[in-house]
């Protein structure tokens, strides 16, 4: 996956907390 844009492929905005990005990397996996 590209570094830069992780961000955008787990749909979360740049600023997201750390619970947003988890949750949301589990929803990809």
């Amino acid at each position: 996956m590209d570094k830069r844009d992780y961000y955008e492929v787990l749909g979360v905005s740049k600023n997201a907390t750390k619970d947003e990005m988890k949750k949301a990397y589990r929803k990809l996996a």
